[in-house]
């Protein structure tokens, strides 16, 4: 008798096609789903975007006593303003750990108004299409606005 050795290295091109077929089944199934998500995640960050941004503001004030002008903008949180009302107690190193002023999830500035239409200071993202109002995903983000 001769050992004979069979090797059989490879997949055959059914074991193939049944893969194929089940990872378009996954992708067809789960995908929608995971990009549907990709709005609400937007959203979200948007929101703790403006909580931190909100929490830097309220540490300015205590620094130096006014929230910064609307000229002064949210550049203020990174770099000591050199127009308006001049802060004489401007932390060293800024108030945002990057140190820049973070842009909304869809890549627009956020708007910032002090003093605000809502209180002492107003921050908006303007959405996904960037302009403000709309419904949805294109509705605006406001600092007014947040739950908590």
């Amino acid at each position: 008798m001769k050992n004979q050795t069979i090797n059989n290295k490879g997949f055959t091109l059914i074991e193939l096609l049944v893969v194929i077929l089940i990872l378009g089944l996954l992708i067809g199934i789960v995908g929608p789903r995971v990009i549907g998500r990709t709005d609400d995640a937007k959203v979200s960050a948007a929101r703790i975007q403006i909580e931190s941004l909100i929490s830097a503001l309220n540490m300015y004030k205590l620094d130096n006593g006014v929230y910064p002008s609307t000229e002064q903008g949210l550049q203020a949180l990174i770099s000591p303003p050199q127009t308006g009302n001049v802060p004489r107690n401007w932390r060293q190193g800024g108030y945002l750990e990057r140190n820049q002023v973070p842009k909304d999830p869809w890549g627009n500035d956020y708007v910032y108004l002090s003093p605000g239409a809502h209180g002492d200071f107003d921050l908006v993202s303007y959405g996904a299409d960037g302009q403000p109002g709309g419904d949805g995903y294109n509705k605006d983000i406001t600092s007014w606005e947040l739950d908590g």
